[in-house]
């Protein structure tokens, strides 16, 4: 194959997701991580920094973007969201093609992209994994994390595409009910794709 087969991945909040990807990592498959690059486009030095401060004065502090101050400045403003996002999402895109440039002679990249089917990102991958787990699983999983309240994961869950309608659209699902079963999913679904585009 000439160029590496693009596997995206996403999946909502809860889902097991970041161990997935790890899992990946674990296999020897590069994986793109689009909340890491964004992370690193908000901090200090980061390229969305400058645009972002242009586009929303008295958001960047201390040369980063401060969170708190960016999301009080969307707060009830849609098009203020939609200005978000046409100054980062270039900039993710620029920064996945640079991934994957790098990453050439690998037969298999996981693209872990968790606003894949709302940013329209599936028509850059050859197929897209969806990752998920029951809604009461998924509930207990955030809420034990101690770092949010039952209205925050409601309100995130009201701005992600439903899980059922994620799983409808997918071309492969991986379930994460235990450790071991969701690293024998990944085992063969990466087997599964290598036998397929060798």
């Amino acid at each position: 194959m000439s160029r590496p087969y693009l596997l995206g991945m996403t999946g909502s909040i809860g889902m097991g997701k970041s161990t997935t990807a790890k899992m990946f990592a674990a296999e020897g498959i590069p994986v793109w991580d689009a909340d890491a690059t964004v992370h690193a486009l908000y901090a200090p030095g980061g390229a969305a920094v400058a645009p972002i401060e242009a586009a929303f004065p008295g958001t960047v502090v201390a040369g980063g973007v401060d969170r708190a101050r960016l999301r009080a400045a969307l707060a009830g403003q849609k098009q203020a969201l939609s200005r978000l996002e046409s100054i980062v999402h270039p900039l993710t895109t620029a920064a996945r093609a640079a991934f994957i440039a790098a990453h050439a002679g690998a037969d298999l990249i996981l693209l872990d992209i968790p606003l894949l089917y709302e940013t329209g990102a599936e028509t850059a991958c050859d197929s897209v994994l969806v990752v998920t787990a029951p809604p009461e699983v998924q509930r207990a999983r955030v809420l034990d994390r101690g770092t949010m309240t039952e209205a925050e994961l409601a309100l995130i869950l009201a701005r992600q595409m439903p899980d059922a309608e994620k799983r409808a659209r997918a071309d492969h699902l991986i379930e994460t009910l235990t450790l071991e079963q969701t690293h024998a999913a990944v085992q063969n679904l990466i087997a599964k794709i290598r036998s397929r585009h060798a």
